[in-house]
């Protein structure tokens, strides 16, 4: 997981995956809630990230927790099933700006698991492991037995339960468990073709480029940590087209060397941008450290600028993809060599 600086290394880096079952889906609906048919009552079943877990009828008091569960839920119309959220990474996407609004707020971070039972939750769903850990709002066994279904998103799943290596379709797939969950199956269809379109519009701008080198440099400056094999910056170079010159390390984000870096010679560099680690940061180390100002990556400025926040797996992953392949396509000449 990779979410401010209170989060650990580790929890900012835990991506995964989950089983699914949908047993029963019900009643379609449209985009505007004020003029949809009630959701289907049939119980939902599913196995998530190895935990069971059953929901009777569509949650009516939902809680997020993270900027990707909430944005999928805002994506699907159900602002007003949620009893609350927490732990924005960024402002919330224009579009939902209005329902969102509407939502209460328990906590800039984590709430207390007080707080959160305050709420009267029916269903709780977050994206990152660290939600149901000791800094978030409790074990996911100890909310199901005061009745409060839970759900943990793919891409947080602990080790044991991750996919070999996470895809949008690990994305798409979580759109429509709680799509299921709620209800309203056919909103997730709608949104997920939507986003299928705009990721192959994105990829075909790069034309010639594809044979392009990508680093991914997601933090650290004494042991830069990059985009790995398997997690969700290889997964939006994967979508893009582009080669990602550290597919070859294990995990989501590896911690390797500038020593590596420089041998690897990539054709241009992703910086990601956060509020508490600026891309135009990056750029200056880059641009100044002795031994790598004269890669031609550097001394070229190939480089691709990417909010965190389009960086996690939820529906803003399209917005890293597009990123990505405009910055590609705009490339200073020699970056496809």
């Amino acid at each position: 997981m990779r979410v401010r600086a209170v989060r650990s290394t580790l929890s900012r880096r835990v991506a995964a995956p989950l089983s699914v079952l949908v047993v029963l889906l019900g009643a379609c609906a449209t985009d505007d809630p004020a003029t949809t048919p009630p959701p289907s009552a049939a119980p939902v079943t599913l196995t998530n990230c190895g935990t069971p877990v059953t929901v009777p009828a569509p949650p009516e008091r939902a809680v997020t927790l993270n900027q990707p569960a909430t944005e999928i839920m805002l994506a699907l119309g159900l602002a007003d099933r949620m009893a609350g959220t927490a732990y924005l990474d960024d402002a919330i996407l224009p579009e939902h700006a209005v329902a969102y609004a509407a939502v209460p707020v328990l906590s800039d971070r984590y709430p207390a698991k007080e707080k959160l039972l305050e709420a009267t939750p029916d269903f709780v769903y977050a994206s990152y492991h660290s939600g149901f850990g000791d800094e978030g709002v409790g074990d996911r066994a100890a909310l199901a037995g005061l009745g409060i279904a839970t759900y943990l998103s793919r891409a947080g799943c602990p080790k044991q339960h991750r996919p070999a290596r996470l895809t949008v379709e690990d994305v798409f797939a979580e759109i429509r468990d709680v799509a299921a969950v709620f209800g309203v199956p056919e909103r997730a269809e709608k949104l997920i073709a939507d986003q299928r379109a705009r990721i192959a519009t994105a990829a075909a701008r790069i034309g010639g480029a594809r044979d392009v080198s990508v680093l991914w440099w997601d933090a650290g400056t004494d042991a830069p940590s990059v985009g790995a094999c398997c997690g969700s910056p290889n997964m939006i170079m994967s979508a893009v087209g582009v080669g990602n010159a550290f597919g070859d390390l294990t995990g989501s984000w590896a911690d390797t060397s500038w020593e590596a870096v420089a041998d690897r010679d990539p054709d241009a560099i992703v910086l990601v941008d956060a509020g508490w680690d600026p891309a135009a940061a990056k750029r200056a180390f880059l641009t100044r450290h002795p031994s790598l100002k004269d890669l031609p990556a550097v001394a070229g400025q190939r480089f691709v600028v990417i909010p965190f926040s389009s960086t996690s797996a939820g529906v803003r992953v399209v917005l890293g993809v597009e990123a990505l392949a405009a910055g590609v396509a705009q490339l200073p000449a020699g970056a496809d060599r």
